[in-house]
């Protein structure tokens, strides 16, 4: 499978290059366990909710790692309710710390490095995958 590839304006001397897919639920873990060798690249393995099923977001930096969350039919980071119950018991009464453990659960610090790297280009080009069966 080839990839087209665009300069990244963020990061000059790098390139960007987008991929939509489909296919079996796990597809999106396996794809982020294939990519997470390469601890230089920055990347986003989206897989939507299904029927009855979660969806999930992988999220990695060179900086921060990588960073999984549930998300749920529109999207939205989920945090379940064991994450929640220890956020509340770390914090406290602490209403600072509380804030500082719901954005770590809801992985805020990669939103926030990843956002600039997420505009792409008017040029970029997009790949579809579609796997039947």
């Amino acid at each position: 499978m080839n990839f087209d590839w665009d300069p990244q304006p963020v990061l000059p001397g790098s390139q960007r290059t987008e991929f939509y897919w489909e296919g079996p639920r796990g597809t999106g873990a396996k794809l982020a366990s294939a990519l997470r060798g390469w601890e230089h690249l920055r990347y986003e393995v989206t897989e939507d909710a299904g029927l009855g099923t979660d969806g999930g977001r992988w999220m990695h930096t060179p900086d921060l790692g990588i960073f999984f969350a549930q998300t749920d039919t529109v999207g939205n980071t989920v945090i379940p309710e064991d994450r929640v119950r220890y956020a509340m018991d770390v914090a406290g009464a602490n209403a600072i710390e509380l804030h500082r453990e719901l954005r770590l659960a809801l992985g805020q610090a990669w939103d926030d490095e990843l956002e600039a790297f997420r505009h792409a280009s008017q040029d970029s080009a997009v790949v579809w995958l579609h796997q039947v069966g």
